[in-house]
């Protein structure tokens, strides 16, 4: 007992020499290890008799509580040592300017759509959208397309199987629309739309926004003015004109590309018409009360022309570089 009484001073005292935990832990082991005194002495309680037993087993967990407390003191000193030489270390200069969060932004081709969309939606268009793999029917056939027309060619339209293409524009969106709605209606239908093609001005994938007003008294005078008062509100400039150029397109007659004025020339930025009384039909429409417009605009195009891009591609490469001047 006079020897276990001894270990509380040596195990202080080779506490206090160590100056890292590692250290400590290797010097715990000598006192509370499996191999060590006070382990030795639980072992040997076996060989003592049943009245020694109890008063020299509390007397041992009495010797291991206090090399524990001595442990724990200076395992909290050689910690706080150890935060103390951390913080006079590290220390931070406070007047140096911080570091700013980098954040994203939108992409220029969203940005457009979502001003498109807010302007559309602000004279009373409703915003629709649909499928991006359509069947023969809504793509082609219910929009007047024949079954001859180049539209169709495999080197004009991504096709999934016979029956089944990659849209082509977002006017299926609004034959389903028409379908599911009675006149009077205003639409547009934005949405990502597929070609085979692929330049500094055309790309596989592009987006439109597609457009219809059917009513009973609406003219192509109600088609010019949406046209011309969108576009100056887009491109916010009042000066802006807007001429049609005769056209066709089969789901349109009379049909026109439209072009608007642009430094001193002419720029063509869509296609438009007086909905074809067969395409009204398709949807049980009756022709004879309501008519109604079509137009449909390319916003890469229109996305070009607002921020002066000359070349499609770098919408589509994903160069942090461009796209951070786009931050809004």
């Amino acid at each position: 007992m006079e020897h276990l009484k001894k270990l509380i001073k040596e195990a202080e005292l080779d506490f206090s020499k160590c100056k890292s935990l590692s250290d400590l832990d290797h010097t715990k082991a000598k006192y509370l290890g499996k191999t060590g005194p006070l382990t030795e002495a639980m072992r040997g309680l076996s060989g003592l008799s049943k009245e020694e037993k109890p008063k020299i087993g509390a007397f041992i967990n009495e010797i291991k509580k206090s090399i524990e407390v001595a442990l724990l003191e200076r395992k909290k000193l050689i910690q706080d040592e150890e935060l103390n030489f951390q913080l006079k270390s590290e220390t931070i200069d406070v007047t140096l300017p911080g570091r700013k969060q980098a954040q994203g932004s939108l992409h220029p081709i969203t940005i457009s759509m979502n001003h498109i969309q807010n302007l559309f939606h602000s004279i009373g268009f409703d915003i629709a959208t649909g499928p991006e793999i359509e069947d023969d029917y809504h793509n082609f056939t219910a929009l007047n397309i024949p079954k001859e027309h180049p539209a169709r060619a495999m080197h004009d339209t991504f096709y999934i199987d016979k029956n089944h293409v990659l849209r082509t524009h977002t006017s299926p969106v609004q034959v389903r629309y028409l379908k599911d709605n009675t006149p009077p209606l205003r639409v547009i239908s934005p949405g990502r739309v597929y070609r085979v093609d692929s330049d500094a001005t055309h790309s596989p994938m592009f987006h439109q926004v597609e457009g219809l007003w059917v009513d009973e008294r609406v003219s192509f005078a109600n088609l010019k003015g949406v046209i011309q008062d969108f576009l100056q509100k887009f491109f916010e400039d009042e000066s802006i004109a807007v001429r049609f150029r005769p056209s066709f397109f089969p789901f349109t007659e009379p049909s026109a590309e439209i072009d608007m004025s642009w430094n001193d020339g002419w720029l063509e930025i869509g296609g438009c018409g007086m909905i074809h009384p067969s395409v009204l039909t398709q949807v049980n429409i009756d022709t004879e009360k309501f008519q109604g417009f079509a137009f449909g605009l390319g916003v890469e195009r229109l996305t070009m022309i607002k921020y002066g891009v000359s070349d499609l591609r770098p919408f589509f490469t994903n160069d942090i570089r461009f796209l951070k001047q786009f931050e809004i």
